[in-house]
Parts: C-alpha cells; structure tokens; sequence
C-alpha cells in the first residue's frame, strides 16, 4: 500500500513508549517530527517518521507539508523528507555560533549584484521562498518568505522546469495550467518549452515581467546529486530601473551561488 498520503487519526495506533498518536499540542508534534526526519539514517520515509513521532499520520503529513513551505523539511522520491536548508541553518547556528553558509552565499550575491536575492524550494506544482535578502534599493517587492509562486512565470521556476524531463513538464502543464498573470506570461505549451530550452543552453532563467508587472527576475535552479532541481535562486529588479541586459549581467554571480548552495540544500 503507499504511504504517501494521509490516514485518518483513528486508524494509527501508538508508538515507542506507549504515547498514544494523538498525544501532544501541536508544537510537540511538529518537534518530534523534526527530531524523526534529522534522525541519522535519511531521508525517511513517511512511515517511519510517523512511527518515530508518535504522530497520526493525517497530522504528520499536514505538519510535514508545512514545514516542507519553510524550508525545515525537503521532501524526497518514494515517499521519504530529509533535512531542509533552514534547519541545517538553524543547526549550525546553534552548533558554532557563525552564521551557516547559505545564510553567507546568499548575503555575497546581495552585496555583489546589489538587489534583492530570493531561495526557493521546489515542490509539486509550485516553489516555496524560504529566504528573501531585500535590497538597499528605494523599492521592496511583495514576495515574502513562505509565499508559494507558479513555476511557468517566475525566473527561479522556468529555471527548475528547464531541467526536469520534459515528459514530467507536460504533466505538470497538464495538472496546473498556464494561467496568465500578465500579458507577458507564456501561456502556451510550445512556447513555453522553447523557452526552458533557452534557459538550458544559457544557463539561467528571466522573467520579464512575466509574473508581476514592472518585476524583472533573473533565476537558476539549484541541482541535487542526480542533476534533479532541488529548488533555486533569483536576483529581483524593477524594470525602471535595471535594463534586460544589466540583469544577465548577474548571471555569473548567479551561478556561483547556486553552485556553492548545491551541496548544503
């Protein structure tokens, strides 16, 4: 039977120590489930977080979806999560005293191209910011950490779609859609994938205005160990006042970051 979907609370029983499933406020539940998914071993399988958490498994799948959206948890094929980004952050925080590289990689891009820079993690239809880096600029964006965003309009999404097969991008159009968001917005299936295929042979992603009007993105995909996009990273401008051609400018400390975080992601 697959573990991958939720169960009513009625039908799990209890755990380790002879806590009933149930047991526990909310906050409990969501720590035990941390302590589950950081166990050595993972990623888990959903499962064996439940068994670990004395956690219904209705409510451990709704807690994982949440904190998978902050960046605590980073889902994983065949029903497993692993560690996410923000808590390995958290962990060496609290481990050393320094502040954790993605934190670093993320403040040099800032300080190099000078605008707002966003981390995403990619799940399902959607991506998830878990980090925003404002800009010194007279402007701020309406992004915000834990908004979910459309992956066809946005610079970080088209740059995961760009390395996804092209089989699962379809499926994906096929289950989402194409809605427009503005007049720029790609809304067609071929014009879409003739994009990513740009977005491959360049290396990164823009979105110009694509997504929201006067917003201009550039974005490349962050790559787990298979070469599978984990999520990504963007630059943010206005279009008053940062041309097409100075934002692919930042390309190259765009991708040096994405490179960097690869390996902590």
């Amino acid at each position: 039977m697959p573990d991958d979907g939720p169960t009513k609370d009625s039908a799990d029983t209890p755990a380790r120590g002879g806590r009933t499933s149930a047991a526990g406020t909310a906050l409990e539940k969501s720590m035990r489930i941390l302590e589950a998914v950081a166990a050595p071993g993972g990623p888990h399988r959903l499962t064996d977080v439940v068994a670990a958490a004395a956690v219904p498994k209705s409510s451990a799948f709704r807690i994982l979806a949440s904190l998978t959206e902050q960046g605590f948890v980073r889902p994983e094929s065949g029903s497993r999560y692993g560690v996410g980004p923000r808590l390995r952050e958290l962990s060496a925080l609290v481990g050393s005293g320094e502040p954790h590289s993605i934190g670093r990689i993320l403040g040099e891009l800032r300080a190099t191209v000078g605008q707002t820079v966003h981390l995403a993690l990619h799940s399902g239809e959607t991506l998830t910011y878990i980090r925003k880096l404002e800009s010194d600029q007279p402007f701020r964006t309406a992004s915000r950490v834990g908004m979910r965003m459309p992956l066809h309009s946005t610079a970080i999404g088209k740059s995961i779609l760009a390395h996804l097969p092209e089989a699962e991008v379809r499926a994906l159009i096929a289950s989402a859609g194409l809605p427009r968001r503005t007049p720029r917005t790609l809304t067609g299936t071929e014009a879409l994938l003739a994009e990513l295929e740009a977005v491959r042979s360049r290396g990164f992603a823009v979105d110009d205005e694509e997504n929201e009007p006067t917003i201009r993105c550039i974005g490349a995909a962050v790559l787990g160990p298979q070469g599978r996009p984990i999520g990504g990273v963007s630059v943010t401008t206005v279009t008053f006042l940062v041309s097409r051609e100075e934002i692919e400018a930042y390309a190259p400390a765009l991708l040096r970051a994405t490179e960097a975080l690869a390996p902590l992601l």
